[in-house]
């Protein structure tokens, strides 16, 4: 068997900006990708149907024979596994929002996508990622499923008797380091990805997931519910939040209820609110009905896409969206809603260039040991034209 994540338009519209780029499978939630918690739990590869411009970077494998087609927006657990891998050839598990899986096979796999199978009926909650905020609210519960998922039956690496530990659910994957931190487990896991770098004086309340090659720097404080992507850098404080991978948050400032993307950078003192003065819910900008959306939330920060970035002391207001590829800069705070390829700040912004944001991101990859390659460059070529008619500057 094989795994198609499917990505359909309404759900990657509905976590636009952070699907411009990614398929929603490709979400992090927790430890793990969406995509990648399905090739672990059912012990499967798995591929991608996502729209051509990601296609390249996310290709869909030549597999030949059955598969299940999964929606790339639902997450695993083990009551869905097994309904799923119940599934005979020609069934789809449904829900009352469509279909969940279905048991297909290549030649069939259009038609499948499209409605073309015999509904098994499936009675239990599903855990969707429908909005950007469903990531940070879920992130808790995500990290203690990977948890479980990544450990089990495993041993965990020593860690330097240095550290202070408060309950004893730390698990340190080969070559994590930590000195003189505080670690305190009893509110949630703690989970070091392999090579990641806890520096001393940090103190991290559980549940934490830190990716590989990732690092905590000095005096840093991590509140619960927090994922720390790999090969990020991060300081200051964090509560709820996520970081994609290969981001950097390395100063003082606060990152609260909030969703960071990959490749991008805070400066020094950078902070956002996540809560507003007069307590009442928070709207997002919502990229299909173009209009803001009522979250229900008294809490609620920033949702940050890929590439973007911002210079030091931003201050970003309550509930802001910011898009790919933005640079933010200047005294004040800048809008709630920040365009894809913005350049600027609170006095006004004009489009970023597209051969000065390429030419940037070849130095950011450069000092990541990365490539920034044509594959790159088309992916986000196609993003500046999809989303050219949103700056209106």
């Amino acid at each position: 068997m094989h795994i198609v994540l499917f990505d359909k338009a309404d759900w990657r519209k509905a976590l636009y900006p952070l699907t411009l780029t990614r398929p929603v499978a490709d979400l992090r939630v927790g430890i793990l990708t969406i995509a990648e918690k399905w090739g672990k739990w059912l012990n499967t590869p798995f591929s991608f149907l996502t729209p051509t411009y990601l296609s390249e970077k996310y290709p869909l494998t030549d597999h030949t024979g059955p598969l299940w087609l999964i929606r790339g927006n639902c997450c695993p657990d083990d009551r869905l596994c097994d309904a799923i891998a119940g599934l005979r050839p020609g069934e789809g598990l449904t829900d009352e929002d469509g279909w969940i899986a279905i048991h297909t096979d290549t030649a069939s796999l259009a038609a499948a996508a499209e409605g073309d199978y015999a509904p098994v009926r499936y009675p239990h909650p599903v855990t969707c990622i429908r909005h950007p905020e469903d990531i940070f609210l879920r992130n808790g519960a995500a990290i203690q499923a990977d948890f479980d998922l990544l450990t089990k039956g495993r041993v965990s690496a020593e860690l330097s008797d240095s550290n202070r530990f408060i309950g004893d659910r730390v698990f340190a994957e080969p070559g994590a380091t930590a000195e003189c931190a505080t670690f305190n487990s009893t509110t949630g896991p703690i989970y070091l990805g392999k090579n990641s770098e806890v520096w001393e004086g940090s103190l991290i309340r559980g549940a934490f997931a830190l990716g590989e090659g990732a690092q905590v720097k000095m005096g840093t404080r991590v509140y619960s519910n927090v994922t720390v992507g790999p090969q990020c850098r991060v300081g200051g404080e964090l509560n709820t939040c996520v970081i994609w991978g290969r981001s950097s948050k390395g100063h003082d400032g606060y990152l609260g209820s909030a969703v960071v993307g990959e490749w991008c950078n805070w400066g020094a003192d950078t902070n956002n609110s996540n809560m507003k003065n007069n307590y009442k819910p928070v709207r997002l900008y919502d990229y299909d009905h173009k209009d803001y959306r009522n979250t229900g939330l008294q809490f609620c920060g920033t949702i940050m896409a890929d590439h973007a970035k911002c210079a030091i002391n931003t201050a970003f207001n309550t509930g802001t969206v910011v898009g790919v590829a933005a640079s933010i800069f200047g005294a004040g705070m800048p809008p709630t809603y920040i365009p894809d390829f913005s350049w600027g700040g609170s006095e006004g912004f004009t489009t970023y260039d597209l051969d000065k944001m390429v030419e940037t991101a070849r130095l950011v990859y450069e000092r990541r040991d990365c490539t920034f390659d044509d594959v790159e460059q088309k992916l986000l070529t196609a993003v500046f034209e999809l989303t050219r008619e949103n700056r209106k500057f």
